[in-house]
């Protein structure tokens, strides 16, 4: 069975902006978007929700793409919360994005 949210929500590129990604839920009237990597492979789902907090945080800049916010293993090791890590990947954020 398909997951519904993912067939009507927008697939979007991992190095779109999170102010961008913001503006294009404002404009589409959507709570969420499909991540997809250059194959045009979904790699993701990213909700309203999170990037609002991220928004909303201290450890936001106008320069986070969404790729900096995914879950995964490029982080340095040893890296603090709202550090840049490997990659550009900011450690923490999704813990500041809960």
């Amino acid at each position: 069975m398909a997951d519904d949210r993912r067939v009507s929500a927008p697939r979007v590129r991992d190095d779109m902006t999170v102010e961008v990604a913001l503006s294009l839920m404002a404009g589409a009237g959507v709570d969420h978007l499909v991540l997809c990597d250059g194959d045009d492979q979904s790699t993701g789902l990213i909700t309203l929700a999170r990037l609002a907090a991220l928004h909303n945080s201290p450890a936001y800049t106008d320069r986070i793409r969404l790729r900096d916010i995914l879950p995964g293993p490029l982080d340095s090791p040893g890296a603090r919360p709202g550090t840049v890590g490997l990659h550009g990947r900011l450690s923490g954020v999704l813990a500041l994005a809960g």
